[in-house]
């Protein structure tokens, strides 16, 4: 189980597992890459870290047995 982040690299998004030095995929778009990560994420029962373009998480998203599930519908 690894979280997955959606984070910039040079004007397009990647897709990390949490501690991978290499991404898993790379998308022109972030939604693009925020559909993959949370197939990935469902898949393997973890969250979803997405990052805006400044590097920062503004926005998280769990699949897994969250004992506090937040109530963020958003996605």
């Amino acid at each position: 189980m690894r979280n997955q982040h959606i984070v910039p690299n040079n004007g397009k998004w990647q897709v990390k597992g949490e501690g991978a030095s290499r991404a898993t995929k790379t998308f022109d778009r972030q939604s693009d890459a925020i559909a993959f990560g949370r197939d990935i994420a469902i898949n393997q029962h973890s969250e979803l870290f997405i990052h805006g373009r400044n590097g920062q998480i503004r926005d998280r998203d769990s699949y897994g047995n969250d004992p506090c599930p937040p109530h963020d519908r958003v996605h």
